[in-house]
């Protein structure tokens, strides 16, 4: 069979490849096409039509700036479909591209499926008749989505999680941490994770605010997750603050970090798995974020206290987002033996409700089943 992924960021791109993976496993015969990045392109052996490079946007106001090159990719992307001629089409995350591709792709009557669902629990539910009209199966990774969409009479199955088959199958490669350490060419001191994002506007906006708390905590040292993704010019700025940035070590960075200072994202949740007590940190433009906080309805921006539906971790928004917050939160995670404790206790009941291993083996069966019917 013919499968076509579009993958639109970093953790698309993670999913998807582990999807294709137990996809071989059910399909051997399988062939792929699709938007993507590195781990799509390795596991594939071929070139992206779009690499999610040239696809992440954030905001509002940074999706109008560039709304030419998401035009150009729209159509870049519909040629490619049309060309491969795919069995079943996998749309990943990525809703605000995903939603009007699903549209187009029933107008040609190419069956259709969706990954992740949109957060339509949390803002735009008229776009659940998108997703009812337009998709023949919507595979949801948290546990309440599955709940969200019966209700709405859609055709949905709750897979569980896939960051937990992904740390899963990473952690026996680990390196030690004196190897880590000493690769890195860090000192003996304790580790404090920064995780800034992998968009250049996260980065610009929420870096330094993030770093200049270093000079309050001199027993540790402070390490970055640089993506990949971005030209690694924008973390020059670090050298001023003497701070080393590691790339394609992000888990092994979480796995050895004693706290974390992390972008809101799906690294909130990737920390939890790895129990690394963290800050939550969530800053855009000033506009993007007033029109957003008119639409989104949810009391969290972190995926482990949405899950959970309480304030687990402390989350730092826009305003309240500045170097002494951080620095007051992360003197608790670090010297509040009670307090850390507590933290540790609710990741072990969120890991309970993402319902275990074995996410990505039950997505492929049921888009194997889908495209074999």
């Amino acid at each position: 069979m013919k499968y076509y992924f579009i993958a639109g960021e970093p953790s698309g791109d993670l999913h998807a490849s582990n999807c294709m993976k137990e996809l071989l496993k059910l399909d051997p015969a399988a062939e792929f096409a699709f938007t993507g990045g590195d781990l799509m392109e390795s596991l594939t052996k071929k070139k992206a039509s779009i690499h999610i490079k040239n696809m992440a946007f954030m905001g509002f106001i940074d999706v109008l700036k560039n709304i030419g090159t998401i035009k150009k990719n729209f159509n870049t992307v519909k040629e490619d479909i049309l060309k491969f001629k795919p069995d079943l089409l996998v749309l990943v995350d990525y809703p605000g591209f995903n939603l009007r591709m699903a549209k187009w792709a029933h107008e040609h009557r190419i069956k259709t499926d969706y990954y992740i669902s949109p957060t339509v629990w949390a803002w735009k539910e008229n776009r659940v008749e998108i997703l009812k009209k337009y998709t023949n199966n919507l595979f949801v990774i948290l546990p309440f989505e599955e709940a969200f969409y019966q209700k709405h009479n859609h055709k949905v199955y709750f897979v569980g999680h896939p960051l937990i088959d992904a740390i899963e199958q990473k952690t026996p490669l680990f390196i030690s941490k004196e190897a880590f350490m000493k690769k890195n060419k860090l000192s003996d001191k304790p580790v404090i994770a920064v995780l800034p994002g992998s968009r250049v506007q996260e980065i610009e906006r929420m870096l330094k605010i993030m770093l200049d708390v270093t000079t309050r905590f001199k027993d540790y040292q402070f390490v970055v997750a640089g993506s990949n993704n971005l030209d690694r010019k924008h973390y020059e700025p670090l050298l001023k603050y003497n701070i080393q940035v590691v790339f394609d070590q992000t888990y092994e960075l979480m796995n050895y970090a004693t706290a974390g200072i992390i972008k809101s994202g799906t690294s909130t949740l990737e920390s939890a798995l790895f129990n690394l007590p963290q800050v939550v940190c969530y800053k855009s433009g000033g506009l993007s974020f007033r029109i957003a906080k008119m639409l989104v309805d949810v009391k969290y921006i972190s995926l482990p206290n949405l899950i959970m539906d309480k304030p687990m971790i402390k989350e730092l928004v826009q305003d309240d987002l500045t170097s002494e917050n951080i620095g007051y939160e992360l003197d608790k995670l670090l010297n509040d033996k009670t307090y850390r404790e507590e933290i540790l206790k609710e990741y072990k009941l969120l890991k309970d409700h993402l319902g275990g291993s074995g996410a990505s083996k039950r997505l492929a069966e049921g888009l194997y089943n889908d495209v074999s019917n």
